[in-house]
């Protein structure tokens, strides 16, 4: 099992240029990719997107800088001057004092060009190339890292259900008594002397069938051993678990309708804490 935060950081040196390559992923709900790339790599864009395909799902942001050590940095004169113009013609307009105008023009990235902007050849590519596909390797593990700490939290979390539920059973009998008891009270209170005893245990059995919740119970620990086994399980299995957990929830509420028990329907409360605790994870599971 894999979280969709992941982060992993590289540099790697070749032909003159030093790259840094960076990934950071968070959880989405589809596949999002945002790149910043140096302009000589903009032909290696839908590359580098396929690449960055492996990671299937998430927010990811992928940024690689090109530090070029064999040219060196020139001004933009054109620019420059461009700039300068259209900043001190908008002062004049708006009655602006003019202050430091060259020192803030110069502060600009976009003015300063390397000497060297063709594009990358297919040697410094196929070198790149590696480093990225190391990178996302990195982030892999980081993410299966971080999905085995949210698989340890999400075991608590079912086994704590499991217990809540292999407790009920232990109240299910006094239910019966309880609900002949309340019947029994109600003809007392109506002065109902004369009773049909198999008419009477016909209306029980009737009224209990209606709060059974075997089936129910069946059902949500057909649900747990399921939430176990897809999380052990090598695919990617966040959405699936989104679904396991929507029917274990569906499960517990019915119980709790039926509960007609007050220790039954707080170990029903406990079970929906331990459910939103784990839904409150999901949303990172890949």
């Amino acid at each position: 099992m894999k979280s969709m935060t992941g982060f992993a950081k590289q540099q790697t040196e070749y032909n003159g240029h030093k790259y840094t390559i960076e990934i950071k992923t968070l959880n989405s709900k589809t596949l999002d990719l945002n790149t910043k790339i140096p302009a000589s790599l903009h032909n290696r864009e839908l590359e580098i997107r396929t690449m960055l395909n492996a990671l299937e799902r998430g927010k990811i942001d992928f940024i690689i800088t090109d530090e070029n050590t064999s040219t060196n940095i020139q001004l933009n004169h054109e620019l420059v001057q461009s700039r300068y113009q259209e900043i001190t013609a908008l002062a004049d307009q708006l009655h602006c004092t003019q202050h430091n105008i060259l020192d803030t023009i110069l502060s600009m990235n976009d003015v300063w060009n390397s000497g060297d902007l063709s594009e990358t050849d297919n040697d410094s590519w196929n070198h790149l190339s590696q480093s990225i596909t190391a990178t996302i390797a990195e982030v892999d593990q980081f993410r299966l890292h971080e999905g085995t700490i949210l698989k340890d939290d999400f075991d608590k979390h079912v086994d704590i259900i499991e217990q809540k539920l292999n407790q009920i059973p232990q109240y299910e009998e006094e239910r019966i008594t309880t609900a002949r008891e309340r019947i029994q009270r109600y003809f007392a209170e109506y002065a109902i002397k004369e009773i049909d005893q198999n008419r009477f245990e016909q209306e029980l059995i009737y009224y209990l069938e209606k709060y059974d919740i075997t089936e129910e119970k069946v059902r949500l620990a057909k649900h747990i051993n399921y939430f176990r086994q897809t999380m052990n399980t090598n695919e990617s299995n966040g959405k699936k678990l989104a679904f396991v957990t929507q029917e274990m929830g569906r499960e517990i509420n019915t119980i709790g309708s039926k509960a007609n028990h007050v220790e039954i329907q707080k170990l029903v409360v406990e079970m929906k804490d331990e459910l939103e605790k784990i839904k409150e994870q999901l949303g990172n599971i890949l």
